[in-house]
């Protein structure tokens, strides 16, 4: 006999259903998750990292970098990481790497709040009721209404 798809009541095939309503529920999340991430990175590049620029005196963390190599067209001092690299310079652009650090942390606990949500949504499963019992005598697993063991025919009280 062959495992055939459950069918509904309407003749809809239930598990191509579900497939289709994960697929559709995958997509979406891609995409806000797109948007979520320019949204982010705008948070961090233009709203809290010029505060803590200006409290650590006029600092621009996207212009912060480490000249490894003099570019062959311009020499140094170069004043961004896009000038040097116009100039053919190899940079190290930690100050990107910060802002960049600061956006995936901010997505992180943006992801931790919602899934913390989504669980809390959930109901919590029913406490399990015992229905069985075990026999006094053989320690055989019977119903809480047994008068009898099936197995050693003991009486219960």
């Amino acid at each position: 006999m062959q495992n055939r798809p459950m069918a509904s009541a309407a003749g809809i095939n239930t598990a191509r259903v579900d497939r289709l309503t994960f697929g559709l529920g995958c997509g979406l999340a891609g995409v806000a998750g797109a948007a979520f991430t320019t949204i982010v990175n705008s948070l961090v590049k233009d709203i809290i990292m010029p505060p803590i620029g200006l409290l650590l005196g006029r600092v621009d963390f996207a212009s912060l970098f480490i000249l490894l190599r003099a570019g062959t067209i311009v020499g140094p001092p170069y004043a961004t990481p896009a000038a040097a690299k116009a100039a053919g310079a190899v940079t190290i652009n930690y100050g990107v790497f910060i802002n960049n650090i600061i956006a995936f942390l901010i997505v992180a606990a943006a992801v931790f709040m919602v899934v913390r949500m989504m669980t809390r949504l959930y109901a919590k499963p029913a406490p399990v009721t015992p229905s069985t019992k075990a026999c006094p005598f053989c320690t055989l697993a019977i119903p809480l209404a047994a008068k009898r063991c099936p197995q050693c025919t003991a009486t219960l009280a």
